[in-house]
């Protein structure tokens, strides 16, 4: 009976054992199991908040940034006017006056020598710069801070943009191609001494469309064009209906500017002095001297030059020259 109770007890001992065992494993499974399940959505929890915060830490540290970046250093206006230069100097193709005859250069000036009692303390000088057409041509020109008169190509194909720079500026002039003797390189829409009467007054009614603040143009080449008093008639009566003026770049000797300009009871206007010809700054250095010298024996003078980099050079160069003996102006106040 004793070893009975005492199996009995044993089996009962090892069934509790047994449930024990599995007990602990259960709850040891369990227990995995959370862990597993709570790294996995820790890590799900902290990717998704990391990603919705990290754009706010950007933010933050650009709040983090100082309000004022601190001011550039000073540039001078000889090293900006280089860097705009930099890529033009490369690309500008300048379409010259075709002038062949060096004695165009310097126009014996038709007026006569004003006597030195008579003379203005400030005689007048205006600087023409043809063959604007491009915004690095604009920003070199405007960053000489001096008063030049721009005088722009219409648009073309090689330059669309000329006349949207031109509206930009308060005042300017518009460079108008006119028929060569000899092209050195011939711009699209040139006036030309076969064209009629209807043909230039179309020509300039586009021109005044273009640049609708236009009250003086100045031949581009025309050795050909200006020479022929038929094709001048035709041109002022153009330039009468719109208000223009007309001012000669002289590219001839021919030119018939002065008679015409008598007909109409127009004063004649033209070009003195040529300023690059030659395009080494110490020839255009020069030629700006000399186009003072013209200015202060008749009272004003008109120079003409191009956007070519030693000419800008030569003008930054001869500015304390220019204020000292003349007064820099724009054509209109001439």
């Amino acid at each position: 009976m004793a070893a009975k109770k005492k199996k009995r007890t044993s089996k009962k001992k090892k069934s509790r054992q047994s449930s024990n065992i599995l007990l602990y494993t259960a709850w040891g499974l369990g227990l995995v199991a959370l862990v597993l399940v709570s790294l996995v959505a820790g890590y799900y929890l902290g990717f998704s908040t990391a990603k919705e915060k990290a754009p706010k830490v950007a933010h933050s540290k650009e709040k983090e940034l100082p309000k004022h970046t601190p001011k550039e250093p000073k540039v001078s206006v000889h090293k900006r006017l280089q860097e705009v230069l930099k890529k033009e100097s490369k690309t500008y193709d300048s379409a010259a006056h075709e002038i062949t005859n060096e004695a165009l250069v310097n126009i014996k000036t038709q007026r006569e020598v004003t006597p030195p009692l008579l003379r203005s303390k400030r005689p007048k000088l205006v600087i023409i710069i043809d063959d604007v057409s491009t915004r690095s041509q604009v920003k070199a020109i405007k960053a000489l801070h001096m008063p030049l008169t721009m005088s722009f190509l219409p648009p073309s194909k090689a330059r669309p943009n000329s006349a949207k720079l031109a509206a930009k500026e308060p005042f300017y002039m518009v460079h108008l191609p006119m028929e060569a003797m000899h092209f050195n390189k011939e711009e699209p829409y040139t006036l030309r001494v076969s064209d009629s009467q209807q043909d230039i007054l179309r020509r300039v009614a586009a021109i005044k469309e273009l640049f609708p603040k236009v009250a003086y143009i100045n031949n581009h080449t025309g050795s050909k064009f200006t020479s022929n008093e038929i094709a001048m008639n035709r041109l002022f009566v153009a330039f009468e209906k719109y208000g223009i003026h007309f001012i000669d770049s002289r590219t001839t000797a021919q030119t018939k500017a002065p008679t015409v300009s008598h007909n109409f009871g127009l004063k004649y206007v033209a070009r003195d002095v040529f300023l690059d010809h030659h395009q080494d700054k110490a020839y255009v250095l020069g030629q700006i001297k000399q186009a003072i010298k013209v200015a202060k024996a008749h009272g004003s003078a008109i120079a003409i030059g191009h956007p070519h980099k030693n000419t800008l050079e030569a003008l930054r160069e001869s500015k304390a020259l220019l204020n000292k003996e003349v007064e820099l102006v724009l054509i209109k106040d001439l």
